[in-house]
């Protein structure tokens, strides 16, 4: 894309393996013990042993194997090692896609049992004492039997582990149950983060006391309401709790003892109909998911929320009826929508708080004469507002285009409404389009923003977040490029001479590199 800039007159504002990568060196680490190791010349410097030890455990798992090939000294520190990040790619296991493939189950099988064979000679050559982080990664053994991930853990958690992550295969053959029956007292009492992904966790209840847990995470883990209600109810600790794919909640929720519970991240949990958080000094809450009744209790210093609906419609509508009274002291506030049909009503309930507001309508279901002048309302309800955000992620042609309107040259936008929005200093608009009411809405912002600093038009589908953050540009539809003339033809027309000097306007319009 290309950006035209007018600005502002002058005085306005890790994984590792066993031994080694290759199976050739890793058959000799196999095989080697404390007589076998070579040692490091003696003319080279000796260093400390706590130190080597130090030095050993800031390396990656896959050198500090290495390294215990060479060297009685961090032979020693590898029985100590603590660090066990267990997956087929730090195992440097070769495996492809085709392993999934009933025709080739043969070859599946040899991973599985090449898997089984490093994952035990690593356990059986590390003493078990030590370990601070373990993780386990089965992908892509889908017919892992349970057995040898319990016989893991088993050695895993003789240590006092601080981090603890598990992840099956989705659509594994043998569904695993994680075993609470692993925890010790010892092992509850140092646990700070806790990660399962793909597996059942109906015990958590019978776990007990985990008053070092910080961070809780389960994706698409089969736990209900209930039992997780008993897990959070001895976490006391717990700052960051992340729910994925967990659809077995129906209500979550959150109780009042967790007083330290800062961040709350829930996505997707499909059949999941309540939230009830209690946590009293709870500050960021992320949702994914369809509308559902949220309840934050005693908790009015909810600050950061990020609520992003894709499937069933109306989310601006929720968001704008319904969460200023859920959440009346946020001051970031992330909306997305999939399916808006309905404009945006105008109501009694404001955020006093608001400073930053962001609204991504990620593939508009609008109808053919939705106002963009709606969302005036949340300008409104929005008296501290500083920055305004709308990206509309795919333009598409407008059946209400100013351009083609005959009258539209001589025609004044209507007042929207008497509200000047006092703080506002940043405005972008992506996805920038020709409809009449979309110009009427940018009009309205100019005309009753006296404090507005800075004003982003980009007709195409955002130049600030482009392919991983590279120079690369979204590409463009041919309708899309249709589009995008038709709003740089309406700016020039009906934005550009009402824009004050004082104010830096931006017009982002596609390059050659948009182009599809």
């Amino acid at each position: 894309m290309s950006i035209t800039t007018r600005s502002a007159a002058p005085g306005h504002e890790g994984d590792g393996s066993t031994c080694s990568a290759t199976q050739v060196q890793a058959s000799t680490c196999q095989e080697v013990d404390d007589s076998d190791c070579a040692e490091i010349s003696a003319s080279q410097v000796q260093l400390p042993e706590d130190i080597l030890h130090r030095i050993h455990a800031l390396m990656e798992m896959q050198d500090a194997a290495q390294a215990a090939c060479v060297s009685r000294s961090f032979l020693r520190s590898w029985r100590c090692y603590p660090n066990l990040n267990l997956s087929i790619l730090s195992l440097g296991i070769k495996h492809d896609d085709t392993l999934c493939i009933k025709r080739n189950a043969s070859k599946r099988h040899e991973t599985v049992m090449e898997f089984v064979s490093r994952v035990d000679h690593i356990l059986q050559n590390h003493s078990g004492m030590g370990v601070k982080t373990f993780s386990l990664q089965t992908y892509p053994c889908s017919d892992l039997h349970p057995s040898y991930v319990d016989r893991w853990l088993q050695v895993a958690f003789t240590s006092r582990i601080e981090n603890f992550h598990l992840s099956m295969i989705e659509g594994q053959d043998i569904k695993y149950n994680f075993p609470c029956s692993v925890f010790s007292i010892v092992q509850r009492s140092s646990i700070q983060s806790f990660s399962l992904s793909v597996c059942s966790f109906h015990s958590a209840p019978q776990v007990g006391c985990m008053s070092s847990l910080t961070n809780l995470k389960l994706s698409s883990v089969h736990v209900t309401g209930e039992e997780l209600y008993g897990f959070l109810s001895n976490s006391c600790a717990l700052k960051q709790i992340y729910l994925s794919n967990c659809e077995d909640i129906i209500c979550l929720r959150i109780p009042c003892l967790l007083k330290e519970l800062n961040i709350l991240i829930v996505f997707s949990c499909l059949n999941l109909e309540v939230i009830e958080s209690n946590a009293p000094n709870l500050s960021i809450f992320s949702y994914v998911g369809d509308q559902i009744r949220i309840s934050f209790g005693h908790a009015p210093q909810v600050r950061e929320v990020t609520f992003h609906n894709y499937d069933s419609p109306g989310a601006l509508y929720y968001a704008r009826t319904k969460l200023p009274f859920i959440i009346p002291n946020v001051q970031s506030l992330d909306l997305l929508t999939g399916d808006e049909t309905a404009n945006t009503p105008m109501t009694y309930g404001r955020f006093l708080q608001l400073k930053y507001l962001e609204i991504v309508a990620c593939a508009p279901i609008f109808t053919p004469d939705y106002d963009f002048c709606s969302l005036v309302s949340f300008l409104d309800a929005s008296p501290a507002l500083e920055t305004f955000i709308l990206r509309i992620h795919i333009p598409t042609l407008r059946p209400d285009s100013i351009v083609e309107d005959p009258g539209a040259d001589s025609s004044r936008p209507q007042c929207l409404s008497e509200c000047c929005h006092d703080h506002l200093k940043n405005v972008m608009i992506t996805g920038f389009c020709s409809a009449k009411s979309m110009i009427e809405l940018t009009i309205h912002i100019i005309e009753k923003t006296k404090s507005l600093a800075c004003l982003t038009l980009d007709t195409t589908r955002g130049h600030d977040i482009r392919f991983n953050k590279t120079d690369e540009c979204w590409k463009l539809s041919q309708d899309a490029l249709v589009e995008a003339e038709k709003a740089r033809v309406a700016i020039q027309r009906h934005v550009e001479g009402r824009v004050p000097s004082s104010v830096n306007l931006k017009v982002i319009v596609p390059c050659s590199k948009c182009i599809c």
